[in-house]
């Protein structure tokens, strides 16, 4: 373990593997951390978008991706590898940002100790805290190694997470929008999905708390075209949304609406909720980049608390969260289709 009052390494640490929508909210720690530290922040992480969603993101280093920290160590390559890269490395101040104890044996096989560590277990969420300010209050502890260093930056005063698109990026929606005949007017984005859609079968939907129904989201798509007659209508999405979406734009009757699932990686999906002018969504991951990257939206929120998980970016776009309830509880289900519409119409005035 480094000693006490150990100078400080040329690179920090954090721990977390989460879905998208919870790595797009940890933006908020690394921006507070690089603020401070003045180091470059290495992020352990999951899931094949990890990368391509936070390398290049300010203050972002290199990203460590695991495909699953669950499986035995000794028939997991990716742990492996993760952990050589880190033993290569002098220990470092490190931030714990998962539930459960694998990440943690992945820091102690990798000789991180826990003078190096901070625990966002021992941290909790205050009652009416938002993710990222809980997020925000973490990047304010020191791993106890760390205690009486003078750090070289000061503590910003920007709340929500953030996301920035490179010059490549744009370049390449450009492209992208000029080859499918989509840059002929102003965009406005749905995400009518969620990572429970991609389950096969009808049970995708049984257990789908963030399911709204198709004839729905049809009346919605059909007020937003008399609203907005100019402007193109992109169904967003990934795997077996696309065909959901696919449907839906054969089935809701009016012209101008485009399913883009089918070919929507995470960077050409971020540099193009940056260029729509509304996003209509459920509560998901595309909602907080949204919300990162300065999109105004309307969010359909079920079970989850909005307090806790209402889309917040550094630019303040405009978010109007919609719920309802069905049979005296919280539910997507109890969304009507009028609350949405009105949404969209306060959003586009």
């Amino acid at each position: 373990m480094p000693p006490v009052d150990t100078p400080i390494p040329e690179r920090l640490l954090v721990v977390r593997c989460g879905a998208f929508g919870d790595m797009v909210l940890l933006t908020a720690l690394v921006r507070e951390l690089h603020a401070q530290w003045r180091r470059p922040i290495d992020i352990v992480s999951s899931g094949t978008w990890s990368a391509p969603l936070l390398r290049g993101q300010p203050g972002v280093g290199e990203v460590f991706t695991l495909r699953s920290r669950k499986t035995p160590y000794w028939l997991a390559p990716d742990q492996w590898k993760v952990v050589r890269a880190l033993c290569r490395r002098a220990p470092a101040p490190t931030w714990f940002c998962d539930g459960g104890v694998a990440g943690k044996t992945l820091l102690a096989r990798a000789r991180i100790g826990a003078a190096c560590i901070v625990d966002v277990n021992d941290h909790r969420l205050r009652v009416g805290e938002h993710a990222t300010e809980q997020w925000r209050r973490l990047a304010q502890v020191r791993p106890p190694a760390w205690a009486h260093v003078t750090l070289p930056g000061t503590v910003t005063n920007k709340s929500g997470c953030q996301l920035v698109t490179s010059a490549q990026q744009q370049s390449d929606l450009s492209a992208w929008l000029a080859a499918r005949g989509l840059d002929s007017g102003p965009l406005i984005l749905m995400q009518m999905g969620n990572k429970r859609t991609m389950r096969r079968g009808l049970r995708r939907f049984a257990v789908n708390h963030k399911h709204w129904p198709q004839q729905r989201w049809m009346e919605v798509i059909r007020h937003v075209r008399r609203q907005c007659p100019r402007h193109l209508i992109l169904l967003l999405g990934t795997g077996p949304e696309s065909e959901l979406n696919q449907e839906l734009a054969e089935r809701v009757g009016v012209a101008g609406v485009y399913n883009v699932a089918d070919d929507l990686p995470v960077a050409r999906l971020v540099a193009l909720l940056s260029r729509g002018e509304a996003l209509v969504t459920v509560d998901s991951g595309p909602a907080h980049a949204a919300a990162a990257v300065g999109c105004p939206q309307v969010v359909l929120f079920g079970k989850a608390s909005p307090e806790l998980y209402r889309p917040w970016g550094v630019s303040g776009p405009q978010v109007e969260v919609v719920t309802g309830e069905l049979d005296g509880r919280t539910s997507m289900l109890g969304i009507e289709v009028s609350a949405v519409t009105a949404a969209f119409d306060r959003l586009a005035r």
